[in-house]
């Protein structure tokens, strides 16, 4: 778990810049299917820089922002600043500090692929209210749609770290898990960035399994880079183009029946 909350620490700036926010579709889906309000409270768990939480504090929620890593953690807390309704808290998934039963949405925006997804739950259903909401989001990039995004992901292939083991898709099955035996609701937005080659490279740098300047693959990775820009780019920009991905539903884990049985 350290490992996981650390990994992003030398990321921040690149991360606040160049990683996508949040359609506003979602605010209007989770009011219309789940009863989101102004008064709804919320615990954004792995909050990071405050991308979603922000989302929500527009929607005027108060919105306590949970993040282990105090440099995304000090991040957040500057650029919601000017919102009264947002509490940054130094906690993780697995062990926030609120207390029970104090919330009526946990959320988690490109988050609880990090998380032990059985403590996890444990913690989300100890927090929030009956009837509350779980909902978890990811902004799935594309990977094949255009040539410019099946040649990045070759890139990615090729020179991340640990690419393959971290994906977000690889949580696929522990969703299910988490809402079992309840049923999970699926969404889908579309979402976008263009970037000219600065914002490429900041984008590719906010990755935790990019390789960092001391790394000897660096200098050979941004030239590869620059070579697919050049061959994919109109007019000095390309796009990624990301399927905005909502999960939601209700938890019903039993902790007094766990310790009985």
């Amino acid at each position: 778990m350290a490992q996981s909350v650390a990994r992003f620490s030398s990321r921040v700036e690149n991360y606040i810049r160049y990683r996508p926010g949040y359609p506003a579709a979602i605010i209007a889906l989770l009011k219309e299917e789940c009863g989101l309000t102004p008064r709804a409270i919320v615990a954004d768990i792995g909050s990071g820089t405050g991308k979603l939480s922000e989302l929500f504090l527009k929607n005027g929620n108060e919105v306590l922002g949970i993040e282990p890593n105090a440099a995304m953690r000090e991040a957040a807390e500057r650029i919601l600043e000017t919102f009264s309704g947002f509490r940054s808290v130094d906690g993780t998934a697995e062990a926030t500090s609120l207390a029970s039963a104090s919330v009526d949405f946990v959320t988690a925006g490109q988050a609880f692929h990090w998380f032990d997804p059985t403590k996890a739950k444990k913690e989300a259903a100890r927090i929030i209210k009956p009837e509350g909401w779980a909902v978890l989001i990811w902004n799935e990039r594309h990977l094949d749609t255009t040539p410019f995004l099946r040649e990045y992901e070759q890139f990615l292939l090729r020179f991340g770290t640990d690419y393959q083991d971290v994906r977000h898709e690889n949580a696929v099955e522990a969703i299910s898990k988490f809402f079992a035996p309840e049923d999970v609701r699926l969404q889908s937005f579309a979402n976008a960035q263009d970037f000219n080659f600065e914002g490429l490279m900041g984008r590719v740098l906010s990755s935790s399994y990019i390789p960092e300047p001391e790394h000897p693959n660096f200098e050979s990775m941004l030239q590869s880079l620059k070579e697919i820009f050049d061959r994919h780019q109109i007019d000095g920009r390309i796009r990624f183009d990301y399927e905005t991905r909502v999960y939601y539903g209700h938890l019903s884990y039993k902790p007094d029946l766990e310790q009985r049985n």
